[in-house]
């Protein structure tokens, strides 16, 4: 069997599906991250694509190999991102051809299914977000993610600004109960010594985990973060392969790791991540936050994790993508049982969803002085 080529759709959502076609009629599908800079990944892609086309698509690590080791920089988020979902759609390929899952082909499950949490919304008003989660959880999620706040936070905010965030908090506990998981997303807006005092303030509302509670490129800083308080913190969606990974790991820096299947290095990295992960006692839940081929990728790693904790993208199933929607149910998605990711989906439905619409817009935020916030 050999490679013949590549194509990559951008979609609603901020994500993109990346086709691989064979000379043998299968298709492997995958998906790189984009976000913002849809363009520069699918360029990546057609790059990688040059060393690619008329090899044996079943030759997973040595590709990876190959494309990692040959880049000037080995931390370049773009080619990782576009390398991420090319190796997804590898092993989409390979499981296809022999028949079987890729979780199988990864050594089976240790598991039956797969613990996941959804977003909710609802603005800044606690009301608002409080209803949001009630709603969540009527769907059937036993663990729920919100934001700390919806506007920019400064170096060192107000008393009211702290206790605004805390009331949200405190609104959503009151509604979904003692039985129901709340993470919190800092989403790296806040400064080391805000991270402090807020996270401090939420700990009577004993949340899964605290994640981004700061940049993510000051591991030490991190490490101080986690040893003030009792709340889990987690880290790990914008870091790269088990490099990225290390010194978090060794420094225990972080209870909970959230590596991103589609620029993390794809379904194998992830695995040697959670490897590394498990040596230190450090749980994995993954991030997932754009489009529904990456959350099945991830079901299918985790499905063979041992440390797993818990999988963002529950609400992400591919209805209106996929010929079969991944099954969510009473918290959790089954494991898929077709071959390789367990995905198909028809020509006209990707189309129906592309979006070649210009992303970063949504990405500036500004402080009241007119400064640049971090979104």
């Amino acid at each position: 069997m050999k490679i013949t080529g590549f194509e990559t759709i951008p979609i609603q959502g901020r994500a993109m599906i990346l086709k691989m076609y064979t000379d043998e009629g299968l298709v492997g599908y995958g998906e790189p991250m984009n976000y913002e800079h849809w363009r520069v990944v699918a360029q990546a892609v057609a790059d990688m694509a040059e060393y690619l086309v008329g090899r044996d698509p079943l030759q997973i690590e040595d590709h990876w190999q190959a494309m990692y080791r040959s880049s000037y920089s080995r931390s370049m988020p773009v080619l990782i991102g576009a390398l991420s979902g090319i190796e997804m759609a590898m092993w989409d390929v390979f499981g296809k051809a022999v028949g079987l899952p890729v979780w199988k082909l990864l050594g089976g499950s240790v598991r039956n299914r797969v613990r996941v949490y959804t977003g909710i919304g609802g603005g800044e008003s606690p009301e608002a977000v409080a209803e949001s989660a009630r709603q969540r959880v009527e769907e059937g999620f036993r663990a729920v993610k919100m934001g700390a706040s919806s506007t920019p936070v400064r170096y060192v905010d107000t008393p009211r600004k702290i206790d605004q965030m805390v009331a949200r908090v405190a609104a959503v506990r009151e509604a979904v109960g003692d039985e129901v998981d709340i993470a919190v997303d800092l989403h790296r807006r806040l400064s080391p010594a805000m991270a402090v005092i807020l996270i401090k303030e939420l700990e009577p509302f004993k949340l899964l985990f605290a994640e981004e509670p700061c940049h993510p490129e000051n591991n030490e800083v991190l490490l101080n973060i986690k040893r003030t308080t009792t709340v889990p913190i987690a880290t790990g969606e914008r870091h790269l392969t088990r490099w990225g990974f290390r010194e978090i790991v060794e420094k225990e820096a972080a209870a909970v790791l959230q590596p991103d299947i589609r620029h993390c290095g794809g379904i194998s990295e992830l695995r040697k991540i959670a490897n590394l992960a498990e040596t230190h006692h450090i749980a994995l839940a993954p991030h997932n936050a754009a489009g529904p081929i990456g959350v099945a990728a991830s079901i299918h790693v985790m499905a063979t994790v041992p440390n797993f904790l818990i999988c963002e993208g529950g609400s992400v199933r591919g209805e209106g993508l996929f010929k079969d929607p991944l099954v969510f149910k009473d918290g959790f998605m089954e494991l898929p049982t077709g071959p390789g990711l367990g995905i198909e989906m028809e020509d006209e439905a990707i189309e129906a969803l592309r979006d070649e619409t210009y992303r970063t817009r949504g990405m500036f935020w500004h402080e009241d002085d007119g400064s640049f916030a971090d979104r």
